[in-house]
């Protein structure tokens, strides 16, 4: 009988030891799986991710759509006419000198919204109601305008903007285009999503 009430404390402190080290490589290994969820996703993580766009085959005239955050992003090869006719048509825009911040970088804030006169990036989507305007780059008549210098016309509510993607005045849509940051990486290359001061990720 009074062998039975013998307490063996050594064994005692290394079966509490043994338990509870089990039991807390239980815990985190049931811990880390709920925190995982907390992260995004590999294609979250990609969507938000700045995007590399060859800019290289982009005809003189041309516009090319790249996918950037799940958003089109128009970039225009723009031509020496099409370059001219843009101070042509200052009194009849909204926002001809792009005081609206909002709508681009301060590098990008000039006449041609862009870093170099030729290569016009914009986000294409209407400033309206979100459609995706139609490129119509030649300067000649269109139905929508006889006038017409070139640039993007909305067929949902025809709002219609230039070869700057400054919007006219007397549509729907309420400002200019959206300039997304990007920056060259070199005469072929663009990258899209960043800033020309910062890196690439």
């Amino acid at each position: 009988m009074a062998n039975d009430a013998v307490v063996d404390k050594g064994r005692r402190r290394f079966l509490t030891a043994t338990t509870a080290v089990v039991g807390g490589a239980g815990v985190v290994a049931a811990v880390i799986p709920f925190i995982k969820t907390w992260e995004p996703s590999a294609a979250a993580k990609s969507a938000g991710a700045p995007v590399e766009a060859d800019i290289s085959k982009i005809e003189p005239g041309q516009k090319v759509t790249f996918a950037w955050r799940g958003l089109p992003v128009f970039v225009v090869n723009r031509t020496k006419p099409q370059l001219d006719t843009l101070a042509t048509v200052d009194s009849l825009l909204k926002d001809p000198k792009s005081e609206n911040t909002d709508q681009q970088p301060d590098y990008a804030k000039n006449e041609y919204r862009s870093i170099k006169p030729e290569w016009l990036v914009v986000t294409g989507i209407c400033t309206h109601l979100g459609c995706v305007p139609d490129f119509f780059p030649d300067l000649k008549p269109e139905p929508f305008d006889p006038n017409w210098k070139g640039g993007f016309y909305c067929p949902c509510h025809k709002s219609r903007y230039d070869m700057s993607g400054r919007v006219y005045d007397g549509v729907p849509a309420p400002a200019n285009l959206q300039v997304p940051p990007y920056k060259f990486l070199d005469e072929k290359r663009i990258m899209i999503g960043v800033n020309p001061t910062e890196g690439a990720a």
